[in-house]
């Protein structure tokens, strides 16, 4: 492991400082690009505008004449929170827009697999729709808008996933991500996209005169929802997304939010009115994936639609247990899946460059979870297999994976099925997650094509894991109040959190919890005592120890303490 500290230009720093922002806020924000503090503007009106995004009018257009004719509107999400949510926003918004029929369909990950297939199509049409809407997928629907065209559905695709080879014939399509698109954020995650065609569809009814300026229904109230779809997607939190989820984050905070996650909230025994990007990441977020993981997301999605507090309660209460059992189901694995990785190189070898594992036994809903757990403690781009429990498909394993900076994992994917036609049945993601299916009998050429790909495209340096850090941490900046500071901000993906690293004094150390799996260590820092903790971390440290750490306030009796989360060291 290699800690090493950012960039930080003095000039960025300085000019922000001295435009008001906090000394350290200002030394963090420079160093993750930000020169002007223009930049740090989270109102509105600061947003890209909707027009800047292709085939938005197509779409808006075509969902106003759908509306004047009172067709019927359907919606066809994806099952992970990104999916939900965007559903969730697309129901509500219609329906606050003047839409009357307005229905929604989500495929099972099992049975259905991913995305708009033609199956898919037919129960659409079954339900008596005019208009098929997918969120969050669709991109790479070609046969499912084939279907549904020629059962004379109209299709409008949103999507933000990167495109094959083959666009679909949808009657409207919206995706930062489609060739020709200049929008200048690529990375809105679904339920962002959908966001900005009901902003787009807003104006076009005020164009019609349905409303006024005056009159037209209040959108904001959706931004919760596009807050925590956002974050959980884990997509770039470029200044476009961080505006989206800094607005949500303030509804919150406010008490402005829906039943359902209000109720979510409590399910986790988190607060709303201190609201993090970190509570929508690791508690809110992994709530209603596991909805989508091991049941039915009908349970995510009405819960973030239902306005009755009670049955929002139930629902959350439902989706808390569900996540329960998701994470038994992961921990098992997750020790079976570490061992037949671990078995693939001898202690005194590095691992390969690439690594594939499947057991009989995997859950197929938790093994990207699982694979991402891999990949961070071999740093090594990871696949987890599971065989499909579809009907008729059990021949088939369908694989989760997440990668390392450096390597684009769609793009190996890609790679492996040009040079062996006929090993991947189907493939998709991003650079860091991707998902495929291969034929049983065709794991093993998968598994070396793959870490042929990484032996290419990943070198001695990228192979390293590195932790970027902020460097040093001043004494005076360890308090509890500048951790609540820190803490409000809007940090994740593409915008990391804040995470300092410095040699310290170790004065003692213990193993600690239910497991003795995590170290709890007393060092000296600057001079001044400090308490941390490294979850998930069983080996003794040495008395001077080089250690990249993020910050959190420790509460007892009344107290509170800043304690420092290790994530890392270098030995």
């Amino acid at each position: 492991m290699k800690i090493t500290a950012r960039d930080i230009p003095p000039r960025a720093a300085w000019a922000l400082e001295q435009a008001g922002v906090h000394p350290l806020l200002a030394r963090l924000y420079a160093a993750r690009g930000v020169r002007d503090k223009d930049e740090l503007n989270e109102d509105l009106n600061r947003l890209l505008p909707p027009a800047g995004l292709m085939g938005i009018q197509q779409a808006a257009t075509l969902l106003a004449d759908a509306m004047a004719r009172d067709l019927r509107l359907c919606v066809v999400a994806d099952y992970d929170c990104d999916g939900a949510t965007a559903c969730a926003v697309a129901v509500r918004g219609l329906r606050l827009l003047g839409a009357k029929h307005v229905d929604y369909l989500v495929p099972d990950r099992v049975t259905d697999g991913y995305g708009l297939t033609p199956p898919i199509a037919r129960r659409v049409k079954e339900r008596s729709a005019d208009v098929l809407i997918t969120v969050d997928n669709g991109i790479a629907s070609v046969e499912g808008v084939a279907e549904a065209k020629a059962l004379g559905l109209q299709v409008l695709v949103t999507d933000h996933h990167l495109p094959g080879p083959e666009l679909p014939a949808a009657d409207a399509m919206v995706n930062p991500n489609q060739p020709g698109c200049t929008f200048e954020s690529k990375s809105l995650a679904g339920v962002g996209v959908m966001f900005y065609v009901l902003m787009a569809l807003r104006s076009e009814l005020r164009a019609r005169g349905v409303f006024d300026l005056a009159s037209q229904p209040k959108l904001d109230p959706l931004l919760t929802l596009v807050a925590l779809g956002t974050v959980a997607d884990v997509v770039r939190l470029d200044a476009n997304n961080r505006r989206l989820v800094a607005q949500g984050l303030r509804r919150i905070r406010a008490g402005a939010m829906p039943a359902g996650v209000a109720a979510l909230f409590a399910a986790a025994g988190r607060k709303a009115p201190v609201a993090t990007t970190f509570d929508f990441g690791f508690a809110l977020g992994p709530r209603i994936n596991a909805a989508g993981r091991l049941a039915d997301m009908t349970l995510g999605i009405e819960c973030l639609l239902t306005d009755d507090a009670g049955r929002a309660s139930h629902l959350a209460g439902q989706l808390d247990t569900i996540n329960r059992e998701r994470r038994e189901i992961e921990g098992g694995m997750r020790e079976q899946a570490m061992l037949m990785a671990e078995n693939l190189f001898d202690e005194s070898e590095d691992p390969p460059p690439a690594i594939s594992v499947f057991d009989p036994e995997f859950h197929e809903g938790v093994v990207g979870i699982v694979a991402s757990r891999i990949k961070d403690k071999l740093h090594r781009p990871t696949f987890v297999f599971a065989a499909s429990s579809a009907p008729g498909k059990e021949h088939e394993l369908k694989g989760s994976g997440r990668s390392i900076p450096g390597f684009h994992l769609r793009d190996a994917l890609d790679l492996v099925a040009k040079r062996h036609p006929g090993v991947l049945l189907k493939f998709g993601g991003h650079a860091m997650a991707a998902g495929c299916t291969v034929a049983a009998e065709a794991f093993q050429t998968f598994e070396q094509a793959l870490a042929q790909v990484a032996q290419e495209w990943l070198d001695a340096s990228t192979l390293t894991r590195r932790i970027e850090t902020d460097g040093p941490l001043a004494p005076e900046y360890c308090r509890a109040d500048l951790v609540d500071t820190l803490h409000r901000e809007v940090w994740g993906q593409g915008f990391a959190p804040p995470t300092f690293s410095e040699e310290v004094q170790v004065l003692s150390q213990r193993l600690v919890g239910e497991a003795k799996n995590h170290l709890s260590i007393k060092l000296m820092h600057q001079g001044n005592p400090v308490d941390a903790i490294w979850f998930g971390h069983t080996e003794q440290l040495p008395a001077r120890v080089l250690l990249a750490f993020r910050l959190d306030v420790n509460e007892w009796r009344g107290e509170r303490k800043v304690q420092f989360l290790v994530e890392g060291a270098e030995i």
